[in-house]
């Protein structure tokens, strides 16, 4: 059976670490060892995550005491510390999600008869309430799409360890500035796609995406959850997280992030390629729409400074 390494960040994680786990080991005709980083807690996941890396030596439980303060940090703290020598593929796990049984040996299927390094799958959010809905993340990529979005939830990624070395390569010898970066999962995906590996974007959901009011990042779903992401784009945030990753990455000079340099000449350029940008039609149409308002009123501090905030 193949070697799986399942990299999993948690914080105050009690009430669903359980579940989750059972999840990842019961998974069918692969050998699953979880690494475990808790982030500085208040709950009882200490002492949970301890009784059950005592009792299972399948799960191990890093040094306890850090304060990453994001999901992010937490990840990149894996990533880093985390030999992966012994595995054949690597895969990201969040704490309060449930996995359907087949979830890594149809990930490693579709890697390997599409001749990819990188996976990543639609997810089925569900809430207490008992509602679901499919979270589509499989629109076909485009051309820069890597540059500024993620390829769907981190916590469906599996990586061949060939890819996987690439990245932990990064992450150790950047550490120093890896406070740079907002999104793990969307700093694997960017740096995968640019280095010239191939990834794949399962339409099957094989993973439940437990939403509640802690989630960090979620389903992105209600009107106030795109309110904020309008937000975030229209004062300038989310094109300064663009071009700090792609500083990070080597990525200054790809042809839609050097337009950001020219201010509004730029901006008018990307609206023309805006469909090479995002993969869902509607987000190629907001991208339309984002860069003409930001080239006509020029507000955000990075498009003013040319410089990096």
């Amino acid at each position: 059976m193949k070697k799986i390494c399942v990299l999993l960040a948690s914080y105050n994680g009690e009430k669903y670490l359980k579940e989750q786990i059972d999840s990842i080991l019961c998974q069918l005709d692969v050998d699953v060892t979880i690494y475990v980083s808790l982030d500085k807690s208040s709950d009882n996941s200490l002492s949970m995550l301890t009784e059950f890396a005592t009792a299972n030596e399948n799960i191990i439980l890093l040094e306890y005491g850090h304060k990453f303060g994001s999901a992010g940090r937490n990840f990149f703290h894996l990533i880093k510390s985390v030999s992966v020598d012994d595995y054949d593929y690597i895969a990201f796990a969040d704490q309060d999600d449930i996995w359907e049984s087949t979830k890594i040996r149809e990930a490693i299927i579709l890697l390997s008869n599409s001749r990819s390094d990188g996976y990543s799958s639609n997810v089925t959010a569900f809430w207490e309430n008992g509602s679901e809905r499919l979270i589509n993340k499989s629109s076909p990529q485009v051309e820069y799409d890597y540059l500024f979005e993620s390829p769907g939830p981190g916590c469906t990624f599996v990586f061949t360890k060939t890819l996987y070395k690439k990245i932990q390569d990064s992450v150790i010898r950047n550490y120093d500035y890896i406070h740079k970066l907002w999104l793990h999962d969307w700093f694997c995906y960017s740096l995968a796609r640019f280095s010239g590996y191939k990834w794949v974007i399962d339409p099957r959901p094989l993973m439940r995406y437990r939403q509640h009011s802690t989630n960090e990042v979620g389903a992105n779903s209600g009107i106030l959850s795109f309110l904020k992401r309008i937000n975030i784009m229209c004062d300038g945030r989310g094109l300064n997280y663009v071009v700090q990753q792609a500083e990070f990455i080597g990525q200054k000079h790809c042809l839609p992030i050097s337009y950001l340099y020219q201010g509004r000449v730029g901006l008018f350029k990307l609206v023309l390629i805006s469909f090479k940008l995002r993969r869902k039609y509607s987000d190629k149409v907001f991208c339309i729409i984002l860069f003409l308002i930001l080239a006509i009123r020029g507000n955000s501090k990075f498009l003013e400074t040319g410089e990096v905030k």
